[in-house]
């Protein structure tokens, strides 16, 4: 299979790559080919795509919650994201009384909209290079450790220098393995509120069996709302608070699509590692993603048992559980994915490519061992990449672990302090911390997830990796030590703050554990600090190096969180023998009445809303209706994207909304590693589909009234 990684191996110029790989900085917009783009469609300009001295299509894209990606799509500050973006915000504002994840939620005015406690939208101001700046103060004679804190030094003066006393939020990251580097000026916006959002029958079509599959017939999407003070600047949640007005919202398109149309999609993509080596794809498929998978199978095993029994629970847990499926899932499928499309062997012909440069008589000295490093480096240092896996997954799920660690420090620090006035402020912010962090706990399903990841831990991680103090506790009695903590419950954590006892915390089973862990991880990252130092300088010459043999080429780099702009089309996906593709003939889209076919009553994945189906059956798609009769659900393109952006708004080449991106496919999972020319495709849901399910599906069609529609 033809995959353009291999580019690498040619000296190919920039014009030759496709549009539609590559997750582009939004400010090198102009080192695009302009003019082979507008032939493929793309009617706006650079400067309207990105600006910093007027209205353009970054400013109305914002980073959602940290993880994902939304966009502004009214005058009125109005949000479309995804469902399962919003999902953690919808399950904490759901009860068993209101069952907003269950149900949906539609607010009839603005009045009715949901305060999401915790929720923020980040907007980009603007970026700039500081590449040169920075690499001027630098050498490659230079130990690791006087780079680091160069490089440190000088991102504190840039955020200084930019945030305007606080104003904004300024960061500074490192691009091509450290060889670039670049600030993001961004404005945070905390007051945001939930407006509605579908069952979860819709938000959810398809569940974990759908989840990275084709065909796809999934509503996912949810709509939240901007708020400012009065004067438009960001403030806390206020009920004088007023709607953000934007410097631009996208316009909505319920225009019909078809196979090769333009599309281009903006977003937060969270990491790739396009330029990893054979090396470490080995490392990541058959030890570390392996450990990754079986510990999450775990965690998902011991809270369905919980989350089956009552409905609160689910509630409580359901963002979570959906979070740990999703990546279970990814995972596992990036390892077939890999093994299936030969990517270990397609890295190591870009290495032997690489390696006759480096051999050459000029490059030697600097380029010459890198690969050989890098591999050897791998090698030194396998297990503990295993350990580092089960590790986040027990640390991530276990509650109590990281409760110990976080309140045990609150409750050391309360005790020591002597100022009457700062240690009753103190017992105010444990206080508020104890509420917030338990207010949604489940005691006996934390007990059973300590002993369960703690014991798998202990079984899996090689003792020369693992962490010593806990190759010293017996799990089975795990739960009791955690039934008997300080931090048990929300009840015996209060009570503690009310009665403090510096010995009974100092003789906690569980602060001892917890605590000894934390010193153990604390002494294998110094132990490794040697190794990952020697890494972090190979992998920086060895993109230097890929560049310099390839002078003529335009690299683009891996995403790191920071927003980017790719380009592609409305696409096919080759069909599948092994797939049910449930009557679509013409694969890029999917709709209404496969999403009916799919339908199970009762079922927690497939089941439907009753008046969906009713709907369905009479075809009352109104102005929605695509013009062959259906109603469109999802459809894919060929857009390069990542995790992070999820919610993405997909447009047309007037950039206008065409969908949201929420979901890659099974057969190009390795994705992240190397872009799948023939089978990498982003699925999206129609904004059709969006609007309908507002509009006529649950009557909220005011929102539209707020909206810019294209017809």
């Amino acid at each position: 299979m033809k995959r353009i990684f291999l580019l690498l191996t040619f000296m190919l110029s920039f014009v030759q790559m496709r549009a539609d790989e590559g997750m582009w900085l939004m400010m090198l917009i102009k080192r695009l080919n302009g003019q082979d783009l507008q032939k493929k469609g793309l009617k706006l300009t650079a400067e309207e795509i990105y600006s910093v001295n007027q209205a353009s299509l970054k400013d109305a894209i914002v980073q959602f919650g940290g993880g994902c990606t939304a966009e502004i799509v009214s005058r009125e500050g109005l949000v479309f994201t995804n469902h399962h973006c919003g999902y953690g915000q919808i399950a904490a504002l759901s009860t068993p009384e209101k069952d907003h994840l269950t149900n949906g939620f539609w607010a009839m005015k603005k009045s009715e909209e949901l305060p999401a406690k915790g929720l923020s939208v980040r907007f980009l101001v603007r970026m700039d290079d500081v590449t040169t700046r920075i690499n001027s103060l630098l050498n490659n004679q230079m130990s690791a450790k006087d780079r680091r804190d160069i490089i440190d030094a000088e991102y504190k003066k840039i955020q200084a220098e930019n945030s305007e006393n606080g104003k904004y939020v300024v960061t500074v990251r490192d691009f091509y393995n450290g060889n670039e580097f670049y600030y993001f000026v961004y404005q945070d916006f905390k007051d945001v509120r939930l407006v509605g959002t579908p069952p979860n029958s819709i938000g959810k079509f398809g569940g974990d069996t759908d989840n990275w599959e084709w065909p796809r017939h999934t509503g996912d999407f949810s709509v939240f709302r901007v708020y400012t003070d009065a004067n438009g600047n960001p403030a806390e949640y206020s009920p004088n608070n007023i709607p953000f007005k934007p410097k631009h919202h996208l316009p909505v398109s319920i225009k019909p699509i078809k196979p090769g149309d333009m599309a281009m999609i903006v977003g937060y993509p969270g990491r790739t590692n396009r330029f990893m080596t054979s090396y470490g794809i080995d490392q990541l498929i058959n030890k570390d993603y392996p450990g990754w998978v079986d510990a999450s199978k775990v965690a998902m095993d011991v809270m369905k048992k919980y989350m089956d029994r009552d409905q609160a629970t689910k509630l409580n847990y359901a963002s979570q559980y959906a979070s740990v499926a999703n990546y279970w899932k990814n995972r596992g499928g990036t390892i077939e994915s890999i093994k299936k499309n030969g990517t270990i062997e397609d890295k190591r012909k870009v290495e032997e490519v690489y390696q006759t440069w480096a051999d050459k008589s000029e490059n030697k000295d600097l380029y010459g061992n890198v690969l050989a490093d890098m591999q050897d480096y791998y090698r030194k240092t396998s297990a503990r990449g295993i350990e580092r896996n089960y590790a986040a997954q027990m640390t991530r799920n276990s509650k109590y672990l990281s409760f110990a660690t976080g309140f045990g420090s609150m409750f050391k620090n309360y005790i020591a302090e002597t100022d009457a006035a700062k240690k009753a402020e103190l017992k105010k912010t444990i206080a508020e911390r104890i509420n917030a962090n338990y207010e949604k706990f489940n005691p006996a399903l934390e007990q059973e997830m300590l002993k369960a990841m703690v014991s798998l831990y202990r079984t899996k991680v090689r003792n020369e990796a693992g962490a010593p103090s806990l190759q010293t506790i017996n799990p089975e009695l795990l739960d009791e030590v955690a039934k008997n903590s300080i931090f048990a419950t929300k009840a015996s954590a209060i009570a503690f703050l009310n009665n403090p006892d510096a010995q009974k915390l100092n003789n906690d089973a569980l602060l001892k554990i917890a605590n000894g862990y934390t010193a153990d991880s604390r002494a294998t990252a110094e132990r490794y600090t040697a190794y990952d130092d020697k890494f972090s300088d190979s992998n920086r010459l060895f993109f230097d190096g890929l560049r310099k043999s390839h002078p003529k080429q335009e690299f683009y780099p891996d995403a790191n969180s920071t927003m980017r702009i790719t380009f592609g089309k409305v696409a096919t996906l080759p069909v599948r023998d092994d797939r049910d593709y449930n009557g679509v003939t013409n694969n890029f889209y999917t709709d209404l009445d496969g999403m009916v076919k799919k339908y199970k009553k009762g079922d927690e994945e497939f089941d439907l809303p009753q008046r969906l189906l009713d709907m369905a059956a009479k075809r009352d798609y109104g102005q929605y209706a695509d013009a062959a009769g259906y109603l469109p659900v999802n459809f894919l393109s060929d857009n390069d994207i990542t995790g992070g952006n999820s919610g993405s708004p997909i447009m047309n080449g007037n950039g206008e909304l065409i969908g949201l991106a929420f979901d890659g496919n099974s057969e190009a999972l390795s994705g992240d590693i190397v872009f799948e020319e023939d089978w990498q495709k982003t699925i999206n849901v129609d904004s059709r589909f969006v609007l309908w399910v507002i509009d006529k599906l649950y009557g909220a069609g005011h929102l539209l009234d707020e909206m810019t529609i294209v017809k």
